[in-house]
């Protein structure tokens, strides 16, 4: 039975129509499958997906035009068991009559009969719930099921027709398996079917081409290119199916395939006329206009949008977009970002519709994420406005000066400000070139762009703390370039000011700020020997908490504290803080611009005096060439020390003394640094028969430095000074803060003048209490430069024991000559942790794991897990090893 043109039944008996209920004939072509092209890749993680189907009433393959949800579907279907039935839908079937009409006579032609009791539609615009009922009756009777594949099913949006395939899909029972292909998604309860694992899904992200996939796509069309330009391409595309073709059929026609993948210009190819039929062609205007705006913005939300466009229609808008997968993807928290490829092809057309607009769209994109506090985002569309001025006011402004010298994007705050003009004259742009130039140790032209700022700040009556905090700065770190301590002082007293007018969010997002100053405070005041009050500023920046943005100078901070370690004689202090300053990723290659330089420099003169001397030149080797080291005192005069050290032990006079000037100038002169270059200066002219020369050049050597005071000790006894050597001696009071390269060559000093007195039993004793404090440091170098007079005394029995095996041969017999030093132990890969520390003093007290464990309150696994680490860190592998290791590196 049928219905009639009011809906009535028509009589059993009359033959079913061939026409719609319009009366134009059924068109054959939508009811098979479109044919596969000959470069169609079967994609087989999608066709086992799609077996799933089987087992789902529902499935919806859902993505963006040209995605490849018809081929997929049309290739999976070609392995299906009948009865399968397909319909391609066009504009003209919205109505449900007429959907209904195609979805019969679909079902019919498939070899699914259908009875005549349920009928067909006889009206365009309407369809009866009896022939419904029929339909989801016979259906649900069905021992095989039939599956129904509706292909661009987003032509029908109309909710009646919704409705009506919930009610049948519900309804058929097993009988109906309904595969939807669609562009945007379905007016069906989806929610129901997901949570109860009745829906099979395939949506953009599962549709998009691998770089494996791309790559035999590409192979298909002919085009043989490398593994990264596939990858390219696909992150260019997104991995769109039709991008990639397109692509793929244009790079076959060109000589160098591989080029016109990587630089094709999207709005002029075969792409760009696919996307604008499929995807802007049919937009009201107002959508084209919004998103040939937003083609300038790389992520923005309806409100930004509305700032581009000065309307409030953007929510729904994007909304609509996005439901019609329309290439743009909703990133949460109401954030879109346009495909890549379209977003390229809108830019373009905005530059031919709309010409001049894009530098104004940029530059009200900057001043609304200004307003909500995106800097980044700020500054590139700022700087693509080539509004500088806007630029620079963001960057001070928001206390962000820093940036330009530390954190992940240093590097590319640097570049984008490069492009910056002349013509840009405001107080924030004179603060940007200065902290660019002073960042490249470009003192002249940095002080030149910071005193004009100062000049134009100093007229300005607003409120702009940021800046003149910013100010600060960057006069602390010209004070650490110059050397100069009232200056820096000067800066932080200002800062400390400053700081209190400045809102507390801006100091929290930016420590950077603070640890910049504090770092070239410390600095500066190492440089004037001032060593107690840098280290405690220095401490401060180490201890702070660690981010992205203060880590390079927290690593400076620690290479400037193993530094004063080492001037203070405690070279394994030294060692451990300069590990720590370089990133494990220096350690074998170029130092990066940061505190790995001075840590090199300290693991060099570490070395030197441990008589590690090719480990030493690969240190400064790889310091050589760092631009920045020529202009930072404290660096230089590291350099300095470590390269004429180096080159003294290697017997190089000339060019020690050569190499022990820093050749840098500095607002006031170093004590430690004039002192270290004295010294070699004065073993110089000693080792060339100058003993008088030698002792007025140590003159100014007090014992205000004990490092420096008990080396000038040990030449003025070489020169016969003994009276002046050992004055020297006890100027050097005994402090805490005393290390083991002063109490070993201070006792080296007083044995040789002992054993010039004929004191040998004192002499031997001074000797024994040396071996003691160097055997723990390693140091070597002290007695390799004692000279012949300790060679006796060093193979007589009492202290053969004590330098055996690490300063003279196992095997060394009496009377033999110390042969070369046994090769060091690996140094310590990085500091132990509190909790690790607690172990290892544990174990040196014969422990046991569980002992440990309960005394700790840890459990065994723990326990074991931090000795691992213990081991690594100390490159050892057993328990009595790591002991022995910490207790030389003086850490038990």
């Amino acid at each position: 039975m049928h219905e009639n043109a009011q809906g009535s039944a028509i009589p059993l008996g009359v033959a079913l129509p061939h026409t719609d209920p319009l009366g134009d004939p059924f068109l054959r072509a939508r009811f098979a499958p479109p044919a596969r092209p000959r470069t169609y890749l079967r994609r087989q993680r999608l066709v086992d997906h799609l077996d799933q189907a089987r087992k789902t009433p529902l499935t919806l393959l859902n993505g963006p035009a040209g995605a490849g949800k018809t081929l997929l579907a049309a290739d999976w279907v070609s392995g299906v068991s009948p009865p399968v039935a397909w319909l391609s839908f066009s504009s003209g079937d919205r109505r449900p009559g007429m959907f209904w009409a195609y979805v019969l006579q679909a079902l019919r032609t498939c070899g699914a009969p259908l009875s005549e009791a349920v009928g067909t539609p006889a009206q365009a615009s309407r369809v009866s719930h009896r022939l419904l009922s029929a339909l989801a009756a016979e259906l649900n009777d069905r021992d095989r099921p039939v599956l129904l594949v509706l292909d661009e099913y987003d032509r029908v949006a109309d909710t009646k027709v919704a409705e009506q395939l919930e009610f049948i899909l519900r309804n058929a029972g097993r009988g109906l398996r309904l595969v939807l292909v669609t562009r945007t998604e379905p007016l069906l309860p989806l929610h129901r079917y997901r949570a109860v694992g009745e829906l099979t899904e395939i949506r953009s992200a599962e549709l998009a081409f691998t770089p494996e996939e791309a790559g035999a796509l590409l192979d298909l069309h002919g085009v043989d290119v490398p593994l990264q330009a596939v990858r390219n391409l696909v992150e260019r595309t997104r991995g769109w199916a039709a991008g990639l073709s397109l692509s793929a059929l244009a790079a076959r026609e060109t000589p160098d395939p591989e080029l016109y993948l990587k630089e094709f210009e999207a709005d002029r190819s075969s792409v760009a006329d696919f996307l604008l039929a499929e995807v802007l062609k049919g937009r009201s205007r107002q959508t084209q206009d919004l998103l040939l705006r937003v083609s300038v913005l790389e992520r923005f939300c309806p409100d930004l949008a509305n700032a581009l466009t000065c309307r409030v229609d953007a929510e729904p808008i994007l909304a609509r977009l996005h439901r019609d997968n329309a290439f743009i993807e909703r990133l949460g928290h109401s954030s879109y970002q346009l495909h890549p490829l379209f977003r390229e092809i809108l830019r373009a057309h905005l530059r031919v519709r709309l010409p001049g607009l894009e530098p104004e769209l940029h530059r009200r994109a900057a001043r609304w994420l200004r307003r909500h506090g995106h800097l980044p985002e700020t500054l590139a569309h700022s700087a693509a406005a080539d509004d500088w001025d806007l630029a620079a006011d963001a960057l001070v402004g928001d206390l962000a000066i820093g940036r330009l010298f530390t954190g992940p994007d240093a590097h590319d705050l640097a570049r984008l400000f490069s492009r910056m003009g002349p013509e840009a004259t405001s107080p924030a742009t004179d603060l940007v070139r200065a902290a660019r130039d002073l960042s490249r140790h470009d003192l002249d032209h940095g002080l030149a762009s910071l005193r004009h700022a100062e000049e134009q700040l100093a007229d300005d009556t607003r409120d702009l703390a940021a800046a003149r905090l910013s100010c600060a700065l960057l006069e602390a770190t010209a004070a650490r370039l110059t050397g100069s301590p009232p200056q820096v002082e000067r800066a932080a007293e200002s800062a400390a000011v400053l700081r209190q007018e400045v809102p507390a969010h801006l100091l929290d997002r930016h420590p950077e700020l603070t640890a910049l100053l504090l770092t070239h405070v410390g600095s500066t005041l190492l440089w004037a020997g001032r060593f107690e009050d840098a280290r405690t500023v220095l401490t401060t920046v180490a201890a702070a908490p660690v981010g992205a943005s203060s880590e390079a100078p927290r690593k400076e901070a620690l290479g400037h504290l193993a530094l004063l370690d080492y001037l203070d004689g405690w070279p394994g202090r030294a060692e451990r803080k300069a590990l720590a300053a370089v990133p494990e990723a220096d350690r074998t290659g170029p130092p990066r611009p940061s505190g790995s330089d001075i840590g090199r420099l300290v693991l060099a003169a570490v070395a030197v005096d441990r008589d590690e001397l090719d480990r030493a030149e690969t240190l400064l080797d790889a310091t050589a060439d760092l631009p920045f080291a020529t202009r930072d005192p404290v660096v230089a005069a590291g350099r300095a020390h470590a390269a004429a050290r180096l080159l003294m032990a290697r017997g190089k006079i000339r060019a020690a003394v050569e190499a022990a000037d820093p050749a840098v100038p500095a607002a006031v002169p170093s004590p430690w640094a004039t002192s270290q270059e004295a010294l070699v200066t004065s073993a110089a002219h000693l080792a060339r028969g100058r003993p008088d020369q030698a002792a007025e050049v140590l003159r100014a050597i007090s014992g205000d430095q004990p490092v420096c005071a008990v080396e000038a000790a040990s030449i003025q006894l070489a020169a016969r000074r003994t009276a002046a050597a050992f004055a020297l001696l006890d100027s050097v009071h005994a402090e805490e803060r005393t290390g083991p390269a002063v109490t070993v060559r201070a006792a080296l000093v007083r044995a040789r003048a002992a054993d010039a007195a004929g004191d040998t039993a004192a002499a031997r004793k001074l000797l024994a209490r040396a071996l003691l404090d160097a055997r723990r440091e390693r140091l070597r170098r002290p007695f390799l430069d004692a000279g012949a007079w300790i060679r006796p005394h060093l193979a007589s029995a009492s202290l053969h024991e004590l330098a055996a095996g690490w300063l003279t041969p196992t095997a060394s017999h009496h009377g033999a000559r110390p042969g070369p030093p046994s090769p060091a132990a690996p140094l310590v890969i990085g500091e132990l942790s509190a909790r690790e520390h607690d172990v290892l003093e544990r174990v040196a007290r014969m422990m046991s794991t569980e002992e440990i464990a309960a005394d700790l309150y840890l459990s065994v696994n723990t326990v074991k897990t931090h000795l691992k680490s213990v081991y690594r860190k100390l490159a050892v592998n057993r328990r009595s090893e790591a002991v022995r290791r910490a207790r030389a590196l003086r850490m038990l």
